[in-house]
């Protein structure tokens, strides 16, 4: 039985044709088109919808985060571009890894989580989290996770207490069909989820210029 292949391939095409390299990624390996498609491509929940052949994207919840954490407090422009961004690395490797999953794919996994996480960051110009501006967001994300487990994944309320562990209250309103004019909680085609997040991206950098 040989052992492992060393000379293994580590890096990934990306639909520009760029090349991103897992394990010494730098902050010019992917355009903004290529980021807005990853996140659109990549689903939350692994997958898994109530709506027929409609799963979550990421670049969805992202824009669903940042209109929260708009709504709780005002922000900066770089503030606001941290929001969007704060699952950015996911849509660079294509995998929004289930909570159940995460204690199996060990430490050299979260290792290039980070990695990628770093250079979205460097890229960026994203301002470092305060513990304050941290705990804020994580309200965001978790009132969103709370709200997407009930509407789009299916989930109860009480298995999202229960079982999922989330105590946040699972809103009834959905910030972004108004914004959009979308059914609520309906998921995107990546194509307009991609489109829409590319479009506040764009926004956010002009104003952080």
């Amino acid at each position: 039985m040989s052992g492992p292949d060393h000379t293994a391939r580590a890096w990934v095409r990306l639909p520009s044709g760029r090349r991103l390299d897992l394990l010494a990624p730098t902050p010019f390996d992917w355009t903004d088109d290529d980021l807005a498609l990853g996140l659109a491509r990549t689903f939350r929940w692994g997958g898994h919808s109530i709506w027929p052949g409609l799963p979550l994207s990421v670049a969805q919840h992202s824009l669903a985060v940042l209109e929260r954490a708009r709504r709780a407090q005002p922000l900066t422009a770089a503030q606001q571009l941290r929001e969007l961004l704060h699952d950015a690395e996911e849509g660079l490797i294509n995998f929004d890894c289930i909570s159940p999953l995460k204690p199996f794919l060990g430490q050299a996994f979260a290792d290039l989580q980070t990695r990628l996480a770093a250079m979205v960051a460097l890229r960026y110009r994203l301002p470092p989290w305060t513990q304050a501006e941290r705990a804020a967001h994580k309200r965001c994300d978790i009132a969103a996770a709370a709200a997407e487990a009930v509407h789009v994944a299916g989930w109860t309320t009480t298995e999202v207490r229960d079982t999922l562990g989330i105590k946040a209250s699972v809103d009834l309103e959905d910030m972004l069909a108004r914004h959009y004019g979308e059914p609520a909680w309906q998921p995107w085609p990546p194509e307009l989820a991609a489109k829409r997040f590319a479009a506040e991206l764009a926004r956010l950098l002009a104003a952080c210029a």
